[in-house]
């Protein structure tokens, strides 16, 4: 799943893309590994490179964003088109997460 949003870094105009890495491994769980890029380059920004949840995906780059003066406009939001009906869904409910006040 490859998400884009344009916002802001310290004060500078940029488009910033999050790619969501589904890794299911059985019927009962799932692992998510996620990336962080701007423009085209990739930011270190995770303490953990598997998560269980995509709600902790998503947490994790707000905490990031926030102590890095990163800031998303929701607006601008474009999903990649080859996206699963349940990751799409599963996005849609968490991704609140990402604009915590």
């Amino acid at each position: 799943m490859v998400i884009e949003y344009q916002g802001e870094q310290n004060g500078v105009p940029t488009k910033f893309t999050i790619r969501i890495i589904n890794n299911n491994i059985s019927k009962t769980s799932s692992n998510y590994q996620i990336d962080l890029l701007v423009g085209d380059k990739k930011l270190p920004t995770f303490k953990t490179l598997i998560h269980k949840s995509l709600s902790n995906c998503l947490k994790e780059i707000y905490l990031f964003r926030k102590y890095n003066g990163i800031r998303f406009d929701a607006d601008t939001e474009k999903v990649a088109p080859k996206v699963t009906l349940y990751d799409s869904i599963l996005y849609n409910y968490h991704k609140k997460t990402l604009f915590i006040a």
